[in-house]
Order: structure tokens, then C-alpha cells, then sequence
């Protein structure tokens, strides 16, 4: 790897080091970047955005920086975001005809502390539509493709960030996640993605899908990648009402290679019914590592109201997306349909042209639990159940420290296979939205392949413990070679 063309595969602590020495330049690594950007771009179809003149630019300041003697461990690494985290400057669509011009004023809270770093940002990756899908399908403008089977999706809604990261567009990107849109497409593309605990990153500046769900978090190549962004996204702001001023600690300190004395449950009701055969296998074959490791693993590790999350998420993501979507109302900002006669018309269709159809399907949803009469048997039903769910995960942690399940039953379904059967996409997320549900973080790493398609194993701790989490997973990467393998494209 020494020529400069071939610099796009560093992880973030490789390029660091290489930074440091002054081996290579912040120009340099993001040269390489846009370079492969520009070779696989059109296959894979991540990036909504790309910003290739302020990068290089922010990439120069950076190299200034460094030479003063100054670098923190993002300086200078070229990243890609999510494209519904506001970015000053550059246009956030949310993947979305309502937003397609879109242009904020201000940056999220999370690219501020990235630009504090001197971090290079490379632009914004494709997504479903308001986050609202498991597939990137549900872009208004184009799908994204699976780096590891081109006619596969990578995930959703997470999945240009995803595939952008597994291809070496960009060391590492920024997703977010409200039922497992960072860990899902992680797995699909066998990469590093963490959910972190509610609270625990700010969400100012994320343009809001479900509020009481939704979270930002890292995805990389590998999990010391995933330590090292998280040591820059995590902390309180008190710009944020969610933001939990609670400590954080070095998440690379948690970096280590054995599992001594570490509890560890095997929940049975994320074995579900269905589950893809060969999937199941290569998590049996990750468990029985992790015991290798010296971690006490027990498989009668019960969370029974799981088999209700499916049910009470999709009441209450769509009721908070029917409330926080109707600020889209062609008056203050983005798309407005001309031609109306009166107000009520133009909201009308402004609606009616902006939202794509999983978005009307969701609003509609959300719209129908709030209504009255309807209320009291669905939302506060729902937010009943919800509570016992959260209880269930705060009785079982005290009895282990992690618990490791499937990140998804099976491995990437084909492009268009679900797009007209919305139950079946539903159900891909399955094992991720409980997590979501309960507010703790959880983490996908590669766990295999299967007919060449990545396998994700899902690791979940109490809220506010990712360094468990990430203790585990990299205890699982460093004993195993799937983090190693590239796509072949």
C-alpha cells in the first residue's frame, strides 16, 4: 500500500499513524479517496452529494494543522455522512424530493465536533427516505447497491453509508439508526456499526424521523475505528434535551483481546422463526468463539416481549414521523408545489409530490394510531408495552454483561424483492428494533459469509456501557479474518 492511489484502504488508526509520521497528506489520502470514489461510484451508487473541491480544501487545512505539530485522531481522514445530518453549506436531503435543495444554515452538533477535529468531509451518502425503510430502496432519487452482490441491497436506511464504507470510498461515515438502520446495513456489508445508547450522542442537528428512537452513530472498518469516532461523536450538549450529561470514558481503553469473566446471554427470541438456516450456523460458530475467549456464555437467556417489538415499533416510529413530518408544509422550507389555489391545496400537494410513497405509508399509520378513538388502543397500548420491554432488558443485565444475537435472520435479500410486500421489509429488522425500543446500545461485527454474502452478530450492553460492547466485539475481530475481506469489486 505504498502508492498513494492505494490509500483509501487505511482504517482511521492506520491513516493516523501515517498522518503523524507525516508518511503521507491529508491531501494525499483524500485524493486517493475520490479517486476510488470515481472507480466504483457508478456501481454502487452511496453518495448523494459529493463535495470533492471543499474537501480537498478542508483536507489542505488539515495538512497545515498537522505540520504546526497539532492532530487528534480524526485530523485530516477523509469521512462521508448520512445525508439527514445537517451539514452548513452542503444540501441535506434526507433522501428526499421534499428536501432535495435543501441547504443548512448550521451544522449538527456531531460535524461540529468533527470540524473541531480538522476531519475531512467527503460529502453525503443515499438513504431511504427520512430514514423510513431497510433497504435504501426508498430513495427518492436512486438505490444503492450491495459492494459484495451488486444486484443485493446494502441495508437500510443507513445503506449508502454503509456501502460506501465496505467499498473504501471513505475510511469511515456517520449513520444514524431508529430500528437498526446503522447495524442492519452494517452486517449486510460487513462492516463495524454501533447504536449508541439514547442519549449518549447528541441529536442536534439530525433531522428527526422518530425522536424518542432515533440515534447517530459511527460506521467503520474496523471496531478500534468505532472506539476512535466514538471518543469524538459521544458527550453532552445542552443544546439537546435528550443529551444525557453523563462521563465518558476512552473507548479504546476497552480494547481488549480475551473475555475472562464476562456473562454473556444468547436471548432464544432472536432465533426467530424463519431465520435463514446458514445464518444460524455462522452465529453458532461466533458464539462458540466467544466462549473460546473465556467468556461465560449462557443460552437460556430469555427477553419474552420481544416477539411484540415489531408491533409496538411500527406504532410508535410512524406516530412520532406523523408529528414530526408536519413541519413539511411547502411554507417555511423545502419543496412547495405551485400553482395552488388556497393553503389547504398547497400543503395538499406539496405533500402529495414531496413524500414518497413509504413516507405517505408511515405518516398515514402514525396518523391513523393518534386519531381518537384510535388513541388509547394503539399509541398508549404501545408505550405500555414499550416500558415492559425496557424492563425486561434491565432485569436481564443484571444477570449478564452483554448479550449477542443475529444482526439480521438473513443474509442481503435482491434488489426489488420487498419493495411491494411491506411486512416482509419490515420484519428484516427484527432483531435491531428492540434495541432501539429499550435505549441501549448495540454493535453489529462481520461474523461470517454465506454464498459470499457478510453475516452480522449483534452485541448488546446496558445503556451507557459501550465499552462492553466494544470490549466483545473486538475480542471476537482480533480472533477472527472476516473484518479483513473487501468486496471484490
Amino acid at each position: 500500500m505504498n502508492a498513494v492511489s492505494d490509500l483509501y484502504q487505511l482504517t482511521i488508526h492506520e491513516a493516523h499513524e501515517l498522518l503523524r509520521q507525516r508518511k503521507i497528506s491529508s491531501v494525499e489520502l483524500t485524493k486517493s479517496a475520490l479517486t476510488r470514489m470515481a472507480v466504483v461510484e457508478s456501481k454502487v451508487r452511496a453518495c448523494i452529494t459529493i463535495t470533492d473541491e471543499s474537501a480537498l480544501e478542508q483536507a489542505a487545512e488539515a495538512d497545515t494543522h498537522i505540520g504546526t505539530g497539532h492532530i487528534q485522531p480524526l485530523t485530516g481522514i477523509p469521512t462521508l455522512v448520512k445525508d439527514l445530518i445537517c451539514t452548513k453549506g452542503i444540501r441535506t436531503t434526507c433522501g428526499s424530493k421534499m428536501l432535495e435543495a435543501f441547504v443548512p444554515p448550521y451544522d449538527a452538533t456531531v460535524i461540529e465536533k468533527l470540524k473541531a477535529q480538522k476531519a475531512v468531509i467527503l460529502g453525503k451518502t443515499n438513504m431511504d427516505e427520512f430514514a423510513m425503510g431497510s433497504s435504501t430502496e426508498h430513495s427518492a432519487f436512486f438505490p444503492t447497491h450491495n459492494p459484495w452482490d451488486l444486484s443485493r441491497v446494502p441495508g437500510g436506511s443507513s445503506g449508502g453509508s454503509a456501502a460506501a464504507v465496505a467499498t473504501d470510498e471513505a475510511v469511515y461515515a456517520l449513520g444514524s439508526d431508529t430500528g437498526g438502520s446503522i447495524r442492519q446495513p452494517a452486517g449486510f456489508c460487513s462492516i463495524v456499526g454501533l447504536k449508541p445508547s439514547y442519549g449518549r450522542v447528541s441529536r442536534f442537528g439530525l433531522v428527526a424521523f422518530a425522536s424518542s428512537l432515533d440515534q447517530i452513530g459511527p460506521l467503520t472498518k474496523d471496531v478500534t475505528d468505532c472506539a476512535l469516532v466514538m471518543n469524538v461523536l459521544a458527550g453532552y450538549t445542552p443544546r439537546e434535551s435528550t443529551s444525557v450529561p453523563c462521563p465518558v470514558p476512552d473507548y479504546t481503553k476497552s480494547l481488549v483481546r480475551n473475555l475472562k469473566d464476562l456473562r454473556i446471554g444468547i436471548p432464544q427470541e432472536y432465533f426467530v422463526e424463519g431465520m435463514q438456516q446458514e445464518v444460524r450456523d455462522a452465529l453458532e460458530t461466533a458464539i462458540g468463539r466467544l466462549k473460546q475467549l473465556g467468556a461465560q456464555v449462557d443460552r437460556e437467556a430469555s427477553l419474552p416481549s420481544t416477539k411484540y417489538a415489531l408491533a409496538v415499533y411500527y406504532i410508535l416510529a410512524p406516530s412520532e414521523a406523523s408529528a414530526n413530518l408536519a413541519r413539511y408544509d411547502g411554507v417555511k422550507y423545502g419543496f412547495s408545489a405551485p400553482n395552488a389555489s388556497n393553503a389547504i391545496e398547497a400543503t395538499e400537494r406539496t405533500r402529495q409530490s414531496g413524500f414518497g410513497p413509504e413516507v405517505k405509508r408511515r405518516i398515514m399509520l402514525g396518523t391513523y394510531a393518534l386519531s381518537a378513538g384510535y388513541y388509547d388502543a394503539y399509541y398508549v397500548k404501545a408505550q405500555k408495552v414499550r416500558t415492559l420491554i425496557r424492563q425486561e432488558f434491565e432485569d436481564i443485565f443484571r444477570k449478564y454483561d452483554a448479550l449477542v444475537t443475529p444482526t439480521s435472520p438473513t443474509v442481503a435479500f435482491n434488489l426489488g424483492e420487498k419493495l411491494e410486500d411491506p411486512l416482509q421489509m419490515y420484519l428484516a429488522d427484527v432483531c435491531t428494533l428492540p434495541i432501539n425500543i429499550a435505549g441501549v446500545p448495540a454493535i453489529s461485527v462481520p461474523a461470517g459469509f454465506v454464498d459470499g454474502l457478510p453475516v452480522g452478530m449483534q452485541i448488546i450492553a446496558k445503556p451507557f456501557d459501550e465499552e462492553t460492547i466494544l470490549r466483545v466485539a473486538f475480542a471476537y475481530e482480533q480472533a477472527t479474518d472476516w473484518h479483513e475481506r473487501r468486496p471484490p469489486l
